[in-house]
């Protein structure tokens, strides 16, 4: 471009507030992620994703009675022509779309290994193959061919796609859904397809019909799994508002085994635990037995196959089984919620809907789409129509056609002679034949009828059947024309087709609508013991009893960073060095041999071991019998009271710090008479434990040591003076603290020689 061109063209400079743009490029993704990847339409209950695998299996052709075909050629179109993003999102959401344990009615029929209910992926999309189920090819994708909903461009405007499948029952209902987009989500649980269907055309003949009334055909969810949902008379307030939590128990069974023992068989399980939960709930089971909150299992297997779930659970003979299931419900996920939020897109934006209005959303669809379908159905008989009606007509004057034919020139002057009776240019056999033909008015669509007429619809038969498929065609008309002008025939036409739904792919409920009791158990009273507490330099804990700490003391001592002696109900406390105190019950910790490995610290408490240190661990007992001394890196000490850290939170501030402060040293003071803090630069200061005050544990404290301003304290001792020595060493030197002279508190030290 020349220097005149540069010249001649303006530069424009928007100025903008920065967080203007921010906002509104944050809305604009939102919503993206909003309506276009996470949350279902309310019509046809599928995700953008969902739909997209649909239809392309439909235009695919791979339907429910063809051949299956390899799941990368689907996941690969559909990448291709309608979703850009990546394999494995469109792939999960194939696989999603075939597990029965997931889905109330499967939308897509898988061959291959796609994933079971105790959380075993699919394999990859090369080994798998997929064709659609019968009942997404007549529920979901029929009528395609009929103008019933509306299509847009696909991402690179080379494709149509629809905006939404004209869905003839309510999938999201039958189905549920679960996603996450930005500031919101959403979960529905499965119904029962016959329910569902029942409830919808009970909506359909009485549009005033209440949630109450609703619910005598929808019970409640109804999950693949099976299941007891055990909150029946809070459903109807979830169903109003469209949020809630059910709450849910597996299906539990007593068979006898040989000796006398008992077997507890879990035969359904909670609908939450699909996917990880069945081998955390075998975990959980083994870690109540390890724990010993309860003594009465004597074995634990998972014998679940293809036929079902069966978890067997084997009991010593005298064991109380209503209390230990009771204890299941309570420790164990063989109780829990499941958290209805039914969140979907319902007029181009999200919306949380009770049951009514999902209904009410979809019937209005199914009005939608059947108008657009006999709309365009009346179209084409009337069409039909006009071509018998001109044929029959035809048939009529066959000798005059024949003869208008055979004297012209071309196709154009014979239909201009049929259309607006033009006889220029035709030779007749007679002047009465050119007479008539110019009285002939046949419209454009039925001379086009009678100029592509084969001779064999000449026979009479044949004239006979035309006519019949004349009335037949007048019959249609007449039909459609009363469904689209009256609401009744329409709502007719539906509900016939619904029940057709219904009586072939209505299947029993799986899941059990009660009020149950709550579950209440009485924990087995474990006899109180002294034990010894163990926590490794890597952070692994046990206990260990008395004898095996006497039996190999040596070794515990150099293996062990932590030894504390407590007894087994009571409860420990861990303080860090970001001055926390983190308290576990001595019981959730594994109780055995000294060469066990344990379990990490974090597991049983609330501490993080990537983010601080334990400096030192202490029974709750004993903390109430003693005062515990903090000193920090800034060099503030103080005394506080150890029944301050009695508390029942899990987590609470052991200490308030300065910025930048940190704890160096916990303890307790039984009959110590001094402590002495080592710096960095090697400053040592002893003091007398009197010269330490009592504070709250909120306090700082007061400064023990004057330190430089790049030094900080490295490591503090506590002593009684009237030992013979106290030997410690520091940066390799060893020195008796007893032969140090104390000084008074905020002292700066002497150097260590």
């Amino acid at each position: 471009m020349s220097k005149t061109d540069n010249s001649n063209q303006e530069e424009r400079i928007l100025k903008t507030e920065y967080s203007d743009v921010m906002q509104k490029s944050y809305i604009d993704y939102a919503m993206s992620v909003i309506i276009a990847r996470a949350l279902p339409d309310v019509r046809d209950g599928l995700k953008p994703v969902q739909r997209r695998v649909l239809y392309d299996m439909h235009e695919l052709g791979i339907r429910y009675d063809r051949p299956y075909r390899k799941s990368a050629r689907i996941v690969g179109d559909t990448m291709g022509k309608y979703h850009p993003h990546g394999d494995s999102s469109i792939y999960d959401a194939l696989v999603v779309m075939t597990q029965d344990f997931k889905k109330g009615a499967v939308l897509i029929d898988g061959h291959g290994n796609f994933g079971n209910i105790e959380g075993d992926g699919a394999a990859a999309m090369r080994y798998t193959e997929a064709r659609l189920a019968q009942i997404s090819q007549d529920g979901l994708l029929s009528d395609l061919d009929k103008d019933v909903v509306d299509y847009m461009p696909n991402f690179d405007e080379t494709e149509k796609e629809p905006t939404v499948l004209p869905a003839r029952f309510p999938n999201l209902l039958v189905n549920g859904t679960e996603g996450i987009a930005v500031g919101m989500a959403t979960k529905i649980p499965p119904h029962n397809f016959g329910e569902v269907i029942d409830a919808t055309i009970a909506y359909i003949r009485d549009e005033n019909i209440t949630t109450e009334g609703l619910m005598r055909y929808v019970k409640g969810p109804d999950f693949p799994t099976g299941g007891i949902v055990i909150n029946k008379d809070e459903l109807t307030e979830i169903y109003a508002t469209g949020s809630g939590k059910v709450k849910l128990r597996g299906k539990v069974e007593i068979e006898q085994a040989k000796g006398g023992h008992i077997l507890l068989v879990v035969t359904e399980i909670p609908f939450t635990m699909v996917g990880q939960g069945i081998s955390k709930f075998l975990l959980d089971v083994a870690a109540l037995a390890e724990s010993r909150k309860t003594t009465d299992v004597v074995d634990i297997s998972n014998q679940s196959s293809k036929e079902g779930i069966r978890i067997v659970i084997e009991l010593k003979k005298d064991t109380d089984v209503e209390n230990f299931k009771n204890m299941l419900y309570k420790k164990t996920r063989l109780e829990d919620t499941f958290g209805v939020n039914m969140l979907a897109i319902a007029e181009g934006r999200p919306e949380t809907m009770g049951l009514r209005d999902i209904i009410r959303h979809n019937v209005a669809f199914q009005f939608e789409v059947n108008r657009r379908k006999y709309t365009n159905l009346l179209q084409k008989e009337r069409e039909k129509k006009e071509v018998q009606e001109g044929l029959i007509k035809a048939c009529n004057v066959i000798d005059l056609i024949i003869e208008i034919l055979r004297g012209s020139r071309d196709r154009a002057m014979a239909k201009a002679c049929l259309v607006d009776g033009v006889t220029d240019g035709i030779n007749f056999k007679s002047k009465e034949s050119k007479i008539m033909a110019g009285m002939l008015r046949f419209t454009e669509r039925q001379a086009d009828a009678i100029l592509e007429l084969r001779l064999y619809r000449l026979i009479g038969l044949e004239i006979e059947a035309l006519k019949r498929d004349y009335e037949q065609t007048t019959a249609n008309i007449y039909r459609y024309e009363d469904i689209l002008d009256r609401r009744e025939s329409m709502a007719a036409v539906i509900v016939q087709d619904l029940e057709a739904l219904k009586k072939q792919y209505g299947k029993p409920r799986k899941t059990v609508i009660e009020n149950g009791a709550e579950a209440v158990y009485e924990e087995n009273k474990v006899e109180e013991m002294d034990v010894i507490f163990l926590m490794d330099r890597f952070g692994y804990c046990k206990t260990i009893d008395k004898a095996t700490l006497e039996r190999n003391k040596e070794a515990i001592e150099q293996e062990n960073h932590f030894i504390v002696e407590c007894k087994n109900t009571g409860k420990l406390a861990a303080f860090t060095n970001k001055g926390n105190l983190y308290t576990f019950k001595v019981s959730d910790l594994p109780h055995g041999r000294f060469r066990d490995k344990g379990v990490p610290v974090d597991n049983v408490s609330n501490y993080n071991s990537q983010t601080e240190d334990i400096l030192f661990v202490a029974s709750q007992s004993e903390l109430n019998l003693y005062r515990l001394i903090f000193a920090t890196k800034q060099g503030m000490i103080k005394y506080v009271g150890g029944d301050e850290f009695d508390v029942a939170k899990r987590t609470v501030a052991a200490t308030k710090l300065a910025d930048d402060d940190e704890v160096v040293s916990v303890a307790i003071m039984y009959d110590q008479s001094y402590m002495a803090m080592i710096s960095h630069k090697g400053f040592l200061l002893k003091i007398d434990a009197e010269e330490i005050p009592m504070k709250k544990k909120a306090a700082i404290g007061v400064r023990g040591m004057k330190l430089a301003s790049d030094d900080y304290i490295e490591a503090v001792f506590y002593g009684n003076s009237y030992s013979e020595k106290h030997i410690v060493e520091f940066n390799g030197k060893k020195i008796d603290l007893n032969l140090i002279k104390s000084q008074k508190r905020d002292a700066k030290g002497a150097k260590i020689r």
